[in-house]
């Protein structure tokens, strides 16, 4: 007897063992909470535009929420996403001989369909840089392919399964633009940002720079003739350009072209004289769609049914009947004419979520929150389950890149970004009624990157701007909350990040493309703060809240952590699969807890001050992180995206109980969205 009471008793120590490892287990279970989309719902920004040559009535649309397809000439659309895992899509390309198979290139590499765009599956290997912009298939060999990153030109000669750099006498690697001699497809041009055009005779195994004439070498677009092959057509951010010799020479193509960023050309495959273009996306004064019937000579702009205040960034032409065309605009959707670009008609049933460029948290009110969209501001008072359009006031909806709420009154907003008006229009607005209207507070020719409040004295604001014009870049501060402005740092390119120290808040901080600037005299004097950074640009700060002698650094190689305010810093990266960082927030609450936003990898998390890192992104559904906000509670993480705004809700801290207590009262969680 006293053996089988032992024996019992031993059953029930390892029965209460096994429900405590249970009970932890649900713990560490329910903590792991997924991402739920947040909204804003509305029009969707198309950049690709890719049409079945066999059933021209079949096309597909590269979105930043994926991949659309529509099989009755964009009169309804689809969403075939199924295992595209980043759904943010630059490039859409079709097998010319099998048009059921198709690839996108996204920030997070490059996918392929053999369905027609059903289910996709990841085609990356060897894809040393997942950020593609531009993919183009050999028309003879299609499992012949070529991707466009910012890291230089990949092929791959098996469809996509295996890819391997061909960057030989590429002078720069930021690759925007690719297209294919579709007589001799050995022969291919690449389009670069800031080094002109590139041409490659052998297949992409070398390539040599062809920018005679060129006087713009930031390339967007690039287009060849089909029936001529050595006449090509660049479009750059400032002009259109034509050359008739393979490259050999460039002559400008811009009589009766108005607008910035020459953004995509679509040539008639049966009348190649008939070409169409677009330009826009920095600031649409006098953007549009333009036609010419001449091979460029000049151009018409077509206006019947286009709205000027969006731009397109793709056009493409029925094969079958080239007087039907498609226009996909950047938040309008895909519009269409059958009268040759005569007139336009939305085409509609292509909806999803905004694309969300910057987003802030109300100080005071956790469940109000602001976002920067392509339709402009959106304001939630219910923590993103609704959403109010809030831009009465401003224009410029395609540049929204600064979004900053006051911390004392947080009804007093500003928003910056590129100029309404080219040369002669605000970048700056300011709002004193929570964004129910704003009013201009400063101009011009700048493009405003980022921004901070003082958070003692709030009508103190900096900025951080870049110039059009000129080499007058850099932070911008205000005493009088946005009515005047002057400058107290030069640097090229402006500032992308700005980060205030909240005790001491004369001490500011700089992230600009030549490392961290620090004043401690609030921005009269400035020195350079670097030490142990690497060379090139930091993309974001952020702050310790308590401990504000501690800092953190986002840059292109990772997340770099400075304990004596910046006076050196040391890399903070085990973990971190993506090392380009693009946002960082601190957990006010527990400032050891610390999220990254990547480019393309999604968002990790920290919970030992940067030592370790792990990715959360169960139900994100874009990997291309803009922003990251921690609204006032603190109890939801807020991360801006181009497939819209995404939350997730923090588990509150665990706190031990008694075994007795435990039994009778289970652990409550914040229900998440759903």
């Amino acid at each position: 007897m006293r053996e089988h009471a032992g024996s019992s008793c031993r059953t029930v120590l390892v029965s209460m063992a096994i429900l405590a490892c249970l009970g932890r287990a649900t713990v560490a279970a329910a903590q792991v909470r997924p991402w739920n989309s947040a909204g804003p719902e509305g029009g969707v920004a198309v950049r690709a535009l890719a049409i079945d040559a066999e059933t021209p009535s079949t096309l597909h649309a590269g979105t930043p929420s994926g991949v659309f397809k529509s099989t009755d000439g964009g009169d309804t659309w689809n969403a075939g996403n199924r295992g595209l895992t980043n759904l943010d899509v630059r490039a859409v390309a079709l097998d010319p001989a099998t048009p059921t198979t198709l690839y996108a290139g996204t920030a997070g590499g490059v996918f392929r369909s053999t369905d027609g765009g059903d289910n996709w599956s990841a085609v990356s290997g060897g894809l040393t840089n997942l950020d593609v912009r531009a993919v183009a298939l050999d028309p003879a060999t299609p499992t012949t392919l070529y991707a466009g990153t910012s890291g230089g030109v990949f092929r791959s000669t098996d469809g996509g399964d295996s890819w391997s750099a061909v960057n030989s006498g590429l002078t720069s690697l930021s690759v925007r633009a690719l297209a294919v001699d579709p007589v001799t497809p050995t022969t291919l041009y690449a389009g670069t940002g800031g080094w002109g055009v590139f041409k490659s005779t052998d297949g992409a195994d070398s390539w040599s720079a062809v920018n005679t004439g060129l006087s713009d070498r930031n390339v967007l677009s690039l287009a060849v003739d089909p029936l001529t092959p050595t006449t090509l057509y660049a479009g750059t951010a400032t002009k259109a350009f034509k050359s008739s010799d393979g490259g050999g020479s460039w002559n400008l193509a811009c009589t009766g072209l108005t607008g910035d960023g020459v953004r995509t050309f679509a040539i008639d495959p049966l009348t190649p004289d008939t070409i169409y273009t677009s330009t826009g996306g920095v600031s649409n004064s006098g953007a549009g769609v333009f036609k010419s019937t001449d091979g460029a000579s000049s151009w018409s702009r077509l206006t019947t049914g286009l709205a000027a205040s969006h731009y397109v960034p793709a056009l493409a032409i029925d094969p079958a009947n080239t007087a039907t065309l498609y226009a996909g605009t950047s938040a309008l959707g895909v519009l269409k004419s059958t009268d040759a670009g005569g007139s336009w008609t939305d085409t509609g049933g292509m909806t999803g979520h905004l694309q969300v460029r910057v987003l802030a948290t109300d100080p005071v009110t956790p469940a109000s929150l602001y976002v920067g969209t392509s339709f402009g501001v959106f304001k939630s008072v219910d923590g993103g389950g609704t959403w109010t359009p809030r831009s009465i006031g401003f224009s410029g909806y395609e540049g929204l890149f600064a979004l900053a709420v006051d911390p004392v009154t947080p009804s007093t907003l500003y928003v910056g970004g590129t100029e309404s008006v080219r040369y002669d229009g605000a970048v700056l607005y300011k709002s004193t009624d929570g964004a129910a209207s704003w009013s201009p507070t400063w101009c011009c020719g700048y493009i405003v990157k980022s921004m901070a409040i003082d958070p003692s004295t709030p009508t103190t604001v900096y900025v951080g701007a870049s110039h059009y014009l000129a080499n007058q870049s850099g932070v911008f501060k205000s005493t009088n909350g946005g009515g005047s402005w002057s400058a107290v740092l030069t640097t090229p390119n402006g500032a992308p990040t700005l980060a205030i120290d909240p005790i001491t808040p004369t001490i500011v901080y700089a992230g600009t493309f030549d490392g961290v600037f620090k004043s401690t005299d609030g921005g009269s004097t400035w020195s350079p703060a670097n030490t142990g950074l690497p060379s090139g640009a930091v993309s974001t700060l952020a702050v310790d809240p308590q401990t504000p002698t501690t800092l953190y650094a986002g840059t292109s190689s990772g997340v770099f952590k400075s304990t004596d305010e910046g006076g050196s810093w040391s890399a903070v990266n085990t973990g971190l699969d993506n090392l380009e960082v693009s946002t960082l927030a601190v957990d006010p609450q527990t400032p050891t807890t610390l999220y990254a936003g990547t480019r393309g990898g999604g968002v990790f998390k920290s919970v030992d001050g940067g030592g370790n890192w792990s990715a959360i992104n169960a139900g994100l559904t874009d990997l291309s992180i803009g922003a990251l906000a921690i609204d006032a509670s603190p109890t939801t993480i807020y991360a801006a995206t181009n497939a819209g705004l995404f939350a997730l809700d923090r588990p509150p801290p665990t706190r031990v109980r008694s075994r007795s207590r435990a039994a009778r009262r289970s652990t409550r969680w914040r229900p998440g969205r759903g």
